[in-house]
This record gives structure tokens, C-alpha cells and sequence, in this order.
């Protein structure tokens, strides 16, 4: 078993105000995904206020939402973003966010109990959109084993579409 666990922020710009009539579906699914996310296998944990959701925290300004969450591994959370009813809300993404040119989302490995902070899911953001993936910052498409793994410098590529695109 590793000592690493997996942690992801990915964020997104905002067409509309969260309050508006635009962003109401996605306003009202946000229970429903969360639930299915803490019960998915490999879940560890997810940045949330008081309100159980992180939609309240702008850090990137007003109209930015961050979600920063902990896994057990990359095909944890490739399951779930991929292959669970999660997908059917990312197929409905350009409906309430804008299309963003640079990265995301960023995968990072994390010690084993560690809680990322939102200042440093976005410093491993920023990483990534610096210099790509590496084994300190990377993407579903280019993921990178635990620190500790037999070979962790070695990249290796799901290959999954975003269905959102």
C-alpha cells in the first residue's frame, strides 16, 4: 500500500452568478454529485465550508469555483469522474461554465493524511500550466505513479476522453 494518497483541484469560470436561473441544475445536482463522490470507492476527502460544498471559496475571484478533493489513487478518481453518474454533469459543463484555454485540472501525490490547502492546489496549478505534466503536477492524460510506486517517473496515459468535449 502506498504512503501517498492523490489530490485534485480543478476549477471553473462561471457564465452566470451562482444565484442566477442559469446555474440552477447545477446548483441543485451539487449534493447529489458530492454524496456519490464521499461514497465512491477510493474516496478520502473533499474541501467543503459549513454549507457541505466549496462554492462559497473564490479564491480566483467571483465568478472562479474551486473543488480540491483527496483519493486513493488515479483510477479512484478516474472511475468516479469518468464512470459514474458524475459524467452526466460534465456533459453539461458549457452550459453553466465557460470553455478555458489553460489547465483545469491538476493531479498532485500527497503524503498518506495530508489535506491540501486551496493556496497550494492552485500553486500546483500554476506548476502545471508552467511546465506540463511532471511527476509533481499532471493530468488524467499523462498521470504519474505515487513517489513511492516501483517506477515513479514513468507517466502512463488512461487514454479516456473528456465527455465534456
Amino acid at each position: 500500500m502506498s504512503a501517498y494518497e492523490l489530490a485534485q483541484l480543478n476549477i471553473a469560470l462561471m457564465k452566470e452568478p451562482l444565484e442566477s436561473p442559469r446555474m440552477a441544475d447545477f446548483v441543485a445536482n451539487l449534493d447529489r454529485i458530492n454524496a456519490l463522490a464521499e461514497s465512491s470507492p477510493g474516496f478520502v476527502w473533499r474541501l467543503k465550508t459549513e454549507e457541505g460544498n466549496a462554492t462559497a471559496l473564490r479564491p480566483l475571484g467571483e465568478d472562479t469555483l474551486v473543488n480540491v478533493s483527496v483519493w486513493k489513487d488515479v483510477e479512484s478518481l478516474n472511475k468516479y469522474v469518468y464512470r459514474s453518474a458524475h459524467v452526466e454533469i460534465m456533459r453539461r459543463r458549457k452550459e453553466w461554465f465557460e470553455r478555458m484555454r489553460e489547465a483545469w485540472v491538476v493531479l498532485w501525490w500527497i503524503p498518506r493524511g495530508h489535506r491540501p490547502t486551496v493556496s497550494e492546489a492552485i500553486a500546483k496549478l500554476g506548476l502545471l500550466r508552467a511546465m506540463g505534466p511532471t511527476k509533481e503536477a499532471f493530468t488524467f492524460r499523462r498521470a504519474f505513479l505515487p513517489p513511492d510506486a516501483a517506477q515513479p517517473s514513468a507517466p502512463f496515459e488512461f487514454g479516456d476522453e473528456c465527455p465534456a468535449t
